[in-house]
């Protein structure tokens, strides 16, 4: 089991557009992905289940996957949640660290 941590820093939080993109990634691999906040947990391939979360700003999270893809999920997901590119500002990264247990 692989795990990261990830702060989003999206202004509105963990909101619906960017949970379906987080089930459209999590789908594309074997793993089995989960995002943790707090002691709550949802699959990462259910979009009820991580709104149910309510993830807002500033948050930190916890991405976890286990299965032979997990560090392939872990980045696609963390890319996934990184904030959209202001062309005039650049764009800030989520801010992450991974845990291997």
């Amino acid at each position: 089991m692989t795990e990261r941590r990830v702060t989003v820093t999206d202004p509105a939080g963990l909101h619906a557009r960017q949970a379906a993109g987080v089930v459209r990634v999590a789908s594309r691999f074997d793993s089995r992905t989960t995002i943790r906040h707090g002691e709550h947990e949802a699959n990462a391939r259910s979009m009820i289940e991580i709104l149910g979360l309510a993830i807002g700003p500033s948050t930190e999270i916890t991405l976890v996957a286990e299965g032979e893809d997990a560090d392939a999920a872990l980045d696609a997901l963390a890319l996934q949640l990184e904030p959209p590119s202001d062309p005039g500002m650049g764009s800030t990264p989520a801010s992450s660290s991974t845990v291997d247990g």
